[in-house]
């Protein structure tokens, strides 16, 4: 398990993120001047150099989103024009994709955040550029709603597989809709009839935690506390729950790690947004006291499952049921292996759930949970400061990354394999970069007491 450091601060961290501020800047300039934007959005590195996969358009604004945090780290004018053109100038499509689960990634990492800098003052104030990207959330958070499946007793937005498919990666991208009630927005549906932008979101996360997430409660053979399962499968006649199964973990009886890191993040944020609704709002969807505990008991099992069961570094293996992992002999007592010649290591998902873990340890430490808080939150700290050191941190400037040993569709053999008698290493992911950004900025901001990071902002 994750070897927790309690004497780690956040400051000691300081150094590690400026360099990995500076190595940004360089990357970000060249993938604005070497990337062919006709091949489509990149998604992750082949020889160093982002590549495009056609399997769904989800990546392209953590591109331009990595350029705009790298603006909030720095001021860096050059980063903050990249990334406002090109929202302007290739998002739209995304604010009115009806065929992905994957609004909040995209228009919250680029519409959200610019909001998010003109709120903050740091952009100049300009009514008619804040309404622009204003509509673009509200846009965003109804289609993302529309994309909707009735189960018994609640709901859910399906994935691009179909109206049966219950993605764990989709906690994270409901914020979209939660974002979009806060502005004031509803969906309207058929015969004008208007629909919660925050019902939905809410019945999302908890057919997310109920379905997706295991408590250790007998619920089958494969009950373990907190792992997850990449997709959940319902009966579209009746609104029953079917089974477990996974698109890109290795079974939906192990635990597909990222899949694992998207739940972290999502609950401990969504957990964060509940103290910005009032309890009339909550009222009708259950109230507050039953969806707080819902989503801290899917919060709580999911961070303990991925302390418990990743190496002493902080960086997971890509499944946790993956086949060869055996072969590593004790891997879990030691630092991971990137370079093993078995299985790959998920340096993303270890950037998402760090993010996740400090947030939900500074969530429970205001409201007096101290031990458990600094628990997470020290795990938290522990997974940072090994994703933002070598072999993680990409220092070469002619490669395109930030963060390397990024994996993406271990099933599918999608991943790069510089050295064919290994495991697939050494590659970054547009969804890796930009978490790990978005971390970076978080703590940032953390050690110099800036405004606190959320997406709700």
């Amino acid at each position: 398990m994750i070897q927790i450091d309690s004497t780690l601060k956040a400051p000691a961290l300081g150094d590690s993120l400026e360099r990995f501020f500076s190595l940004a800047k360089t990357k970000i300039a060249a993938i604005d001047r070497e990337y062919d934007e006709r091949k489509g959005s990149p998604v992750f590195t082949v020889g160093g150099k982002y590549t495009t996969r056609g399997w769904t358009e989800w990546t392209e604004g953590f591109r331009y989103g990595i350029a705009i945090l790298h603006f909030d780290a720095t001021g860096d004018q050059e980063s903050l024009s990249s990334g406002r053109k090109n929202t302007v100038r290739r998002m739209a499509t995304h604010v009115s994709h009806i065929g992905v689960h994957d609004h909040g990634f995209n228009n919250l990492s680029t519409y959200g955040n610019l909001r998010r800098l003109m709120l903050e003052g740091r952009l100049p104030e300009n009514e008619w550029e804040k309404n622009f990207y204003e509509l673009a959330i509200k846009t965003s958070g109804a289609v993302q709603a529309a994309r909707w499946t009735d189960q018994q007793g609640g709901g859910f937005i399906h994935s691009f597989n179909g109206p049966h498919s219950l993605f764990v990666d989709t906690i994270r991208s409901c914020r979209i809709l939660m974002k979009a009630h806060q502005l004031g927005h509803v969906l309207m549906a058929e015969g004008d009839k208007p629909v919660s932008l925050l019902g939905r979101g809410l019945q999302h996360i908890d057919s997310t935690a109920k379905y997706s997430v295991f408590y250790g409660e007998g619920r089958d053979s494969y009950d373990e506390r907190g792992r997850t399962t990449h997709e959940a499968i319902f009966n579209t006649k009746d609104g029953a729950y079917r089974c477990p199964n996974s698109q890109q973990g290795y079974t939906g009886f192990s635990t597909w790690t990222r899949g694992q890191a998207w739940a972290v993040l999502g609950f401990a944020e969504e957990l964060e947004l509940l103290a910005a609704l009032s309890d009339e709002e909550l009222v009708p969807f259950g109230g507050r006291q039953e969806i707080e505990a819902l989503m801290l008991k899917a919060a709580t099992a999911t961070a303990d499952h991925f302390i418990e069961n990743t190496p002493t570094c902080g960086i997971p293996y890509w499944d946790t049921g993956a086949p060869k992992l055996h072969l590593l002999g004790d891997y879990m007592n030691r630092p991971a292996d990137p370079f093993n010649a078995y299985e790959p290591v998920d340096s993303s998902a270890a950037a998402i759930d760090a993010q996740g873990l400090l947030r939900l340890g500074t969530y429970l430490k205001a409201k007096g949970e101290t031990a458990a808080g600094e628990r997470y939150f020290q795990a938290g700290l522990q997974v940072a400061q090994t994703l933002f050191s070598e072999p993680y941190l990409s220092t070469d400037p002619k490669h395109h990354g930030l963060i390397l040993h990024s994996i993406y569709h271990q099933p599918n053999g999608w991943d790069h394999k510089p050295d064919p008698a290994k495991a697939a290493y050494g590659e970054s992911s547009m969804w890796g970069d930009y978490h790990a950004m978005e971390l970076a900025v978080y703590l940032q901001r953390l050690i110099k007491g800036g405004p606190y990071l959320t997406f709700f902002a």
